[in-house]
């Protein structure tokens, strides 16, 4: 459109295909999973996106696991691994090595997680942290009600 190429929104929905890894796409963010959490378990679902990781770590302090976006390195990205993106909504700077996982636990060096690809199942805390800042301290969980 206008001699730009527009992309999906992952704030919206899930961009690109979850089958194929050799098709380009991105994956989705806090806001849609947040809506599907909110669908199967009403009145539970918090989004705690822009909070402070000490919030994260509340949860799991209450045996509750938080759902994050982190990249697939477990550690921030160089700026020339984003790239901006045009979408119906404006621009966004995304990157390939958009990931997400569930953090389960923590101690004073590691943070714990569920990884889907299974990369690995633990990373340096402070390195996880400084990511997932990163990607814009996104993360959902449920209450415990």
């Amino acid at each position: 459109k206008d001699g730009k190429i527009y992309y999906g929104n992952p704030n919206n929905g899930f961009v690109g295909d979850m089958y194929n890894f050799s098709e380009n796409g991105l994956g989705v963010y806090h806001k849609p999973i947040y809506g599907l959490l909110d669908q199967y378990m009403p009145g539970r679902a918090i989004d705690i996106t822009g909070s402070d990781f000490e919030n994260v770590l509340f949860f799991i302090n209450n045996g509750i696991p938080a759902w994050v976006i982190i990249n697939s390195t477990y550690k921030p990205l160089p700026d020339n691994m984003f790239e901006t993106w045009q979408t119906g909504d404006g621009e966004i700077s995304v990157t390939n090595k958009e990931h997400s996982v569930l953090v389960t636990g923590y101690d004073e060096n590691y943070i714990y997680f569920n990884d889907p690809l299974g990369y690995q199942s633990h990373a340096p805390r402070q390195e996880f942290e400084d990511a997932w800042r990163q990607m814009g301290s996104q993360a959902v969980t449920v209450s415990g009600n």
